[in-house]
């Protein structure tokens, strides 16, 4: 059923006018775009996202949005440095008004149960688990959830942090920030060990990251189908 949906989905393509963008931290950006009444997803997918205001070569890149549906804008946030790519460059050149392509939403990095759950973000791999945190707010349900943030970060940027705090001040949720990989490493050895099978393991951020932590939950015997991945190319240096 998720396959169709995706299928469905990829194929409905829509115009987003800008709305506005700015700087969440020296080299990270949010863009934000309108959304139609009609525009839904799954908290935590992400769109295809075309370049239409200029001809460049692959202008078209995934991204996650980082909105919850319940928002009513699209929200698109990446690290952009000092040598972007085309397809970047491209995005810092959006006034509002100008619009972007998007297919989409797909994917199947989303919530489908009240299991307690271990976010693990790697960066700006923090964009799916903002989107799922205000939707579970806007629905009334995160008083309910038993839910872990892992946030790692070497530069200390913590995109989102006054809305992560702020979550984290009024509701059952632990959020903490870490800057090392073993220091990241370390907790989510001593979660797995605590819940084993009994919750669900979301990983979002380098492609290297999600694929060395996801090997290390197989290891301890966590289930495949407990374990959800959201990997970002690109990024590899960047946490």
């Amino acid at each position: 059923m998720s396959f169709l949906k995706d299928a469905v989905a990829i194929f409905k393509k829509r115009e987003l006018p800008l709305v506005e963008q700015y700087k969440e931290s020296d080299d990270v950006y949010t863009f934000l775009f309108e959304k139609e009444e009609d525009m839904t997803w799954e908290a935590g997918q992400h769109g295809l996202f075309t370049i239409t205001h200029k001809k460049i070569k692959d202008n078209t890149r995934p991204f996650t949005v980082a909105s919850a549906p319940s928002e009513n804008v699209v929200r698109i946030t990446s690290r952009i440095g000092e040598n972007p790519s085309e397809f970047k460059k491209a995005l810092l050149e959006l006034k509002p008004g100008m619009k972007l392509k998007i297919a989409g939403p797909v994917g199947s990095f989303y919530v489908t149960d009240n299991l307690p759950a271990l976010l693990v973000a790697g960066g700006i791999g923090i964009t799916p688990f903002r989107s799922i945190l205000k939707q579970m707010e806007a629905d009334g349900t995160l008083a309910d959830r038993q839910i872990e943030l892992l946030y790692m970060d070497s530069e200390k940027s913590y995109v989102f942090k006054e809305e992560l705090d702020a979550l984290a001040a009024n509701f059952p949720i632990n959020v903490l920030y870490l800057e090392s990989r073993d220091a990241l490493n370390e907790k989510i050895n001593k979660y797995a060990d605590l819940h084993l099978n009994t919750s669900n393991y979301f990983i979002a951020g380098p492609k290297s990251m999600v694929d060395s932590i996801t090997a290390d939950l197989k290891n301890k015997n966590i289930s495949r189908g407990n374990i959800k991945k959201d990997a970002f190319y690109g990024y590899g240096k960047q946490i």
